[in-house]
């Protein structure tokens, strides 16, 4: 039978420390072609739509995820494992914790890879699951001594910081604007569900990295043109997906869409990542496919006890 892991047993094997490497693993495999990680594909439907994304580690491994677009409260996602020998699923994750997890940790492969070694203060915009992750995960890679969060809700970014201090032991406190949270910061986080800006990238102090999770093409971004003009290296962990959104992604059409850099290439040493301590960084996370599989499989593997 199949492993089935809730969203409370992903919750409680699957540490950042663990997330971040089995992310980290996968983006180079992806750059270096051992993981198959075609765009993601979409069904149509009425009201919505139903969202999979595929995933093949060569001879070891295939899967996906699914998860659908009409914004039921209690929605739930689908990872699937398949054995690449025999075609058994060997893995099942329900819910939407080991997506938020992988997300997360593919920010902070980020972080590791972009911000500067001696980053210690974070700036995040966003007070939900995935504003969460990205934090998790960047204080496994950092040794953060101090986190500013601002979201347009008073009690909600009050919540986040409280969350922050009591379960990740770090001071946090609640700004009343984004250039309050982003000012002066090493890292900064955008993960919302805004349409339009959400920073000013003449608010960032030389030498910031930004993780960039929410909207980002043509027509509903959270981040504007002047972000990437202003950032000396872009890199994400798609450029198939980066390239296949629609609207096209913000970037699309200018030269700063030139620059952007595989960051499995990063990663593997075949291109260049931070420079100097003073260049500001950019990820832009897109979504690569196969990763909540290759997390599954590693969760999977952990657990496993032989007969």
């Amino acid at each position: 039978m199949p492993m089935l892991f809730t969203d409370a047993e992903v919750a409680a094997r699957l540490d950042a420390p663990t997330s971040v490497a089995a992310m980290r693993a996968a983006i180079v495999a992806a750059h270096e072609g051992r993981l198959v990680a075609p765009p993601r594909a979409s069904a149509p439907l009425t009201g919505g739509r139903l969202v999979m994304t595929a995933g093949q580690l060569a001879d070891e491994w295939y899967g996906f995820r699914s998860y659908d677009t009409f914004g039921h409260r209690q929605g739930e996602q689908l990872v699937v494992l398949h054995d690449a020998a025999s075609g058994g699923i060997r893995a099942i994750a329900v819910g939407e914790e080991i997506g938020s997890r992988r997300t997360g940790a593919i920010g902070g492969v980020a972080v590791d890879a972009l911000a500067r070694p001696d980053a210690a203060t974070i700036g995040v915009i966003g007070a939900g699951h995935q504003a969460w992750t990205q934090l998790w995960a960047a204080a496994a890679v950092r040794p953060l001594r101090e986190v500013t969060v601002y979201t347009r809700t008073p009690g909600s970014r009050e919540a986040f910081a409280a969350r922050v201090r009591a379960e990740l032991g770090l001071p946090a406190r609640a700004v009343e604007s984004a250039a309050a949270a982003t000012r002066d910061r090493d890292i900064v986080v955008l993960a919302t569900t805004s349409r339009t800006a959400v920073i000013d990238a003449r608010d960032l102090a030389p030498g910031t990295h930004v993780n960039t999770v929410g909207f980002k093409q043509r027509g509903r971004s959270e981040f504007g043109l002047d972000l990437p003009e202003r950032a000396a290296v872009i890199a994400t962990d798609s450029p198939a997906q980066a390239a296949a959104y629609e609207p096209p992604m913000i970037i699309v059409g200018t030269p700063a869409a030139e620059r952007m850099r595989h960051l499995g290439a990063i990663l593997s040493g075949a291109l260049p990542g931070r420079a100097s301590a003073d260049e500001i960084t950019l990820f832009c996370s897109v979504g690569l496919a196969g990763t909540e599989v290759f997390l599954l499989d590693r969760l999977a593997q952990s657990v496993a006890v032989p007969v």
